[in-house]
């Protein structure tokens, strides 16, 4: 805790935020340091602490300091921390909290979550030292305060530069986002052409799919994140596959696989409560099937139903589907369930199924 000396949240010139984690609380070694939970500010050149509340009563010190650093993970009643390895304080450090420490490490101790991008983003910090290729401009001294050894950037001269690199900032984001835009439907169009190409000699049965066609194919998967396909050739059939095809169904729910049979979905949909994922095949009792999230409340499903058909006095399945933004069939689906469950009541008439509040 030695290495920290007194500034504020503020940037310096040529010093650019990175990212910033609230619910942050800091630790001389293995001892809690005697301050409140705060916000951690990481910028290319410094790591701050302090009370967003309180911005001229922050902790600092140069991102040059750090030897090496690592994760340590949390537990039961234990939050997950980044252990910062520091060199000795600096002899012309400026005043700080701490006079002396005996440990030469911190604990950055993240409450509130967030220390898996906080340490991502600090690693990369390190790797790129940017502190060495834009150092700080000499700022100008405050020279008034009990703290007066804390010094800021001021004047219109800094503040035009800050706006000045944000707007190239942002154009160099909105270039890069067409460009990648374009790209996209560059891939697209040759993967349109490539299929068309393999369709074609599978309904002809002209002519074998090329190596250089099946390459090609090959890259496109992995272009877009699917190193592995599930399939029946890599997986084989029954039980293995639909487990394996439930998996990547889970964490994609239109993942681009191979042409699947409706056999197939419904086999990997049924197997998502045994894996223990976030999803569920339901199937109403007209044997209508759909895949919703686990924490799907049924509850919330029919008091949705009737409060609606209250509200407007009756109301059809196309009525009702056009209200909530859902299918036709689904929405038939929740007023016959608010039905069931003695909510509502039909008239079955010429004119078609009408629901109404049920009144007995």
């Amino acid at each position: 805790m030695d290495r920290f000396s007194w500034t504020n949240s503020r940037t310096e010139l040529n010093e650019t935020y990175v990212i910033e984690q609230r619910g942050v609380r800091l630790y001389d070694g293995d001892e809690k340091a005697k301050l409140n939970v705060g916000t951690a500010f990481l910028t290319t050149h410094r790591l701050i602490w302090g009370d967003i509340k309180y911005e001229d009563s922050c902790l600092a010190f140069p991102l040059s300091q750090i030897i090496f650093i690592e994760e340590q993970a949390g537990g039961l009643g234990k939050s997950a921390k980044i252990v910062i390895h520091l060199h000795p304080a600096p002899e012309n450090k400026e005043p700080g909290p701490y006079n002396s420490s005996k440990y030469s490490y911190i604990k950055l101790s993240f409450k509130e979550h967030g220390q898996i991008e906080f340490y991502r983003r600090l690693t990369e910090e390190m790797t790129l030292k940017r502190w060495e290729n834009t150092p700080i401009s000499k700022p100008i001294s405050t020279g008034t305060g009990s703290q007066g050894g804390r010094t800021r950037a001021v004047g219109i001269v800094g503040i035009e530069r800050k706006i000045e690199e944000k707007r190239k900032e942002l154009d160099k984001n909105i270039s890069e986002a067409f460009e990648d835009l374009s790209q996209l439907m560059v891939k697209a169009k040759e993967m349109v052409e490539l299929s068309r190409s393999i369709a074609n000699k599978i309904k002809d049965k002209q002519g074998d799919i090329t190596e250089d066609e099946t390459v090609r194919f090959k890259s496109y998967l992995l272009s877009m994140g699917i190193a592995n396909p599930v399939t029946r050739e890599t997986h084989g059939s029954g039980t293995h596959y639909h487990l394996q095809l439930s998996k990547q169904l889970g964490d994609m729910l239109q993942a681009p696989l191979e042409l699947l049979s409706p056999e197939d979905l419904v086999n990997a949909c049924k197997m998502f409560e045994s894996l223990k994922l976030p999803l569920r095949l339901r199937v109403f009792d007209s044997g209508v099937m759909v895949v919703q999230l686990q924490s799907h409340s049924e509850e919330e499903m029919i008091a949705s139903a009737l409060d609606n058909v209250s509200e407007k006095g009756s109301l059809t399945a196309e009525e009702f589907a056009k209200l909530l933004g859902l299918s036709v069939l689904l929405s038939k689906e929740r007023l016959l369930l608010a039905e069931k469950m003695g909510h509502l009541c039909r008239d079955d008439s010429v004119e078609g199924l009408r629901f109404y509040p049920n009144l007995f």
